[in-house]
């Protein structure tokens, strides 16, 4: 899926990674609790970027794994981690993160990767992948109800659990308020600054030169972002050079 997803990429992305991105399973001892996650090459890229996921029997099906491998490879945490990682235009302490992500941004990109994979076709043929994709998008919704129920509204957990969310993840929500709801709250934010782009430029769009964009900023707070995305339309169009 992997390979398959990094020569569908190149329609849609003219800069990706140097590094190489493998998949590992956890350990099994995590495996009846942990998220798959993303892990980034090094500064002197001597390993590659680290896909690793629990192997749970729920989790390995064509309906669910698909998805999962886009959100956290390619096109999605890979290649904008990584690329953050390689980019030597940025200062060191924000190739590594040094004072930590931008959830609303990475995990808005991810979940960006996952609808732009659905909007290319790349499950064409595969329909349980794509009722798999639509399913995820809908947890993603779930989220915001109750992460804002959990710090808001004083929802109990078997209030959340109860709405749709495994008991694992209500207790990563109980102690990260507000992390659940960046992923949407990214995502629909990346799809509006695309809109935004794709109106103003007209003719001019091109979704590399969109994608460069974004991707070469590094890891930002949204505003910033969008900022990047009017210098883009300001110079009509044109992204940053691969």
């Amino acid at each position: 899926m992997m390979r398959d997803a990094e020569k569908r990429s190149e329609a849609l992305f003219d800069i990706r990674p140097k590094s190489a991105v493998i998949a590992q399973p956890y350990p099994e001892f995590q495996w009846a609790t942990a998220s798959a996650s993303y892990t980034a090459p090094p500064l002197d890229l001597s390993r590659p970027g680290i896909y690793q996921m629990p192997l749970r029997a729920e989790r390995l099906t064509r309906f669910a794994l698909r998805t999962l491998v886009y959100h956290e490879t390619v096109p999605g945490h890979h290649f904008q981690v990584a690329l953050s990682v390689e980019n030597t235009a940025l200062p060191k302490f924000r190739q590594v993160r040094a004072f930590g992500g931008i959830s609303a941004f990475s995990e808005g990109w991810a979940l960006y990767a996952e609808r732009l994979a659905a909007e290319d076709g790349w499950y064409e043929g595969d329909p349980e992948g794509r009722l798999g994709q639509l399913d995820a998008e809908l947890f993603r919704a779930r989220r915001l109800v109750v992460d804002t129920g959990l710090h808001a509204l004083r929802w109990t957990r078997q209030q959340a659990i109860d709405y749709g969310i495994p008991p694992s993840e209500v207790d990563r929500y109980a102690v990260i308020p507000g992390q659940a709801t960046s992923y949407k709250i990214g995502q629909l934010e990346l799809l509006r600054l695309r809109d935004k782009a794709r109106e103003a430029l007209g003719d001019r769009w091109n979704p590399k030169a969109f994608h460069n964009r974004v991707l070469l900023a590094g890891v930002v707070p949204m505003v910033m972002l969008e900022e990047e995305v009017d210098a883009l339309i300001k110079d009509g169009g044109a992204g940053a050079a691969p």
